[in-house]
């Protein structure tokens, strides 16, 4: 029988393959918690990077948004060679690490040209990026798209193709959208359909990401219900996103959201990095966690050694 997530030590946590990976969050049962962190910005304890705070609030895996692996920088983190940046973050933290990667289509169209959101080289979703971000020790690449910088679903599908010749034997690759992200007629329930889980399926993802119910105009619980009902008759894991900002919310809202997730059936929960900006409010991450497993395993979590 597989170990699940919730008894994995730090040390068991950080050092798993692809499958055993996948094994784990099947037997853990929707129990496991994403946090998203961004390390460009000052983090909220100044010296204590983000990816530790949220660490140390409950979460599973730390995703890495805005993480560029040709030119890796996280503020707070130790002085490191850069390829060691993710396994420093690993190090300190006992979590799994994802990064995001974004199937960029027209970046001289993006809401977020000139600024400090722009586009970078090492955050594209090209097959290139994917093989650097699995030799940095990445678990998981998560192909996704920040608000404005209009990444479609036939972007994703494109990009996950190839990235997953390249890597995909090596990799966790999880692929969706959790807002429009920039692109007029992919909000509400257009955002992802059975169609677009179908295509992703086809082209290489392990997990299909989508939604969480109650955070996108139109998308309920019963329609992110089906949706992983049909990923998972693909044989697809899911995780549902808050990506709207709530994560920055009220406890309550958060908790409503949770469990409402758990209703739908995913496999993972992922929790957004804007509560305030770098990653969500810490009392949000234990709330979700709390909810979704209780303060047994939340308390586990958040007090066992990094050492163990």
């Amino acid at each position: 029988m597989a170990k699940r997530i919730l008894n994995m030590t730090p040390l068991e946590l950080t050092n798993l393959t692809k499958e055993e990976l996948l094994s784990a969050i099947a037997a853990n049962e929707g129990r496991m918690l994403a946090s998203e962190t961004i390390g460009i910005t000052l983090p909220l304890l100044t010296d204590v990077t983000n990816a530790e705070f949220a660490a140390s609030m409950g979460a599973d895996l730390i995703l890495l948004n805005m993480f560029d692996v040709r030119e890796p920088r996280i503020m707070a983190l130790p002085n490191v060679e850069p390829m060691e940046t993710v396994r420093e973050v690993k190090r300190l933290t006992g979590r799994l690490v994802g990064v995001n990667l974004e199937p960029v289509e027209d970046a001289a169209k993006s809401e977020n040209a000139q600024t400090m959101w722009e586009m970078s080289p090492g955050r594209y979703a090209t097959a290139e990026n994917a093989a650097l971000a699995q030799s940095m020790g990445v678990d998981m690449i998560v192909l996704t798209g920040n608000p404005g910088n209009g990444v479609s679903n036939e972007a994703i599908t494109s990009s996950l193709r190839s990235i997953s010749e390249k890597v995909g034997g090596k990799i966790v690759l999880a692929a969706g959208k959790m807002h429009a992200a920039g692109v007029i007629g992919e909000g509400g329930e257009n955002i992802i359909t059975e169609e677009d889980v179908r295509q992703f399926a086809q082209a290489g993802a392990d997990v299909i990401l989508m939604p969480a119910p109650g955070t996108v105009p139109g998308i309920t619980t019963e329609y992110i219900r089906g949706l992983v009902s049909y990923a998972h008759s693909l044989g697809k894991m899911t995780v549902t996103a808050i990506g709207t900002s709530q994560e920055g919310a009220d406890t309550d809202t958060i908790k409503r959201i949770a469990l409402e997730c758990k209703m739908t059936g995913t496999d993972i929960h992922h929790i957004g990095d804007s509560g305030c900006l770098g990653m969500a409010l810490p009392e949000n991450i234990m709330a979700y966690s709390i909810a979704i497993r209780g303060v047994r395993h939340t308390y586990h979590r958040m007090a066992q050694s990094i050492a163990r």
